[in-house]
């Protein structure tokens, strides 16, 4: 693949995965909550939602990663910074799905098999700490995404 097209491809595919993700933590998971009257139900579609995304992070950060040493190897030395982002993005992918989207969802599901909402459990504190640590993970994520984006499609000439 010409060094152009990889280029291409890189943006559009980091394009996509930025986008998504900020439209499921921005749009979809608001109207979800705004629309449905059970909010247990709308935490946990959007539990699924953000481990789903998460999954997707893990292996589209990796890919990319690799397009973008490649893209280094061959000359576009504006892709180095670009591999420092990634990073970024990976470490905190990393930690939301594997470490606090895992321990919400055993907390939820304690809380389930209690017979109780979590808001209402002995891990409602917990709980909440866990969510707010997700929004961090989440506002550095959109940052660092569409700073991605941005130096991506940065014109070089």
């Amino acid at each position: 693949m010409a060094q152009s097209q990889t280029q291409r491809v890189f943006n559009v595919i980091s394009g996509l995965w930025v986008g998504s993700y900020i439209a499921v933590g921005l749009l979809v998971v608001p109207i979800l909550f705004s629309t449905l009257g059970d909010r247990q139900v709308a935490g946990m579609i959007a539990a699924n939602l953000f481990k789903t995304t998460a999954y997707i992070g893990v292996a589209l950060s990796g890919f990319l990663m690799v397009m973008a040493n490649h893209l280094v190897r061959v000359g576009l030395n504006h892709f180095r910074i670009i591999r420092w982002i990634l990073l970024g993005l990976l470490v905190c992918t990393l930690g939301s799905a594997f470490i606090i989207i895992p321990w919400m969802n055993a907390i939820r599901e304690h809380a389930l098999f209690a017979g109780i909402a979590v808001q209402d459990s002995i891990d409602a504190e917990l709980f909440k700490r866990l969510h707010g640590i997700s929004s961090i993970l989440f506002v550095c994520q959109s940052v660092l995404g569409l700073l991605l984006v941005w130096r991506t499609t940065k014109n070089v000439d």
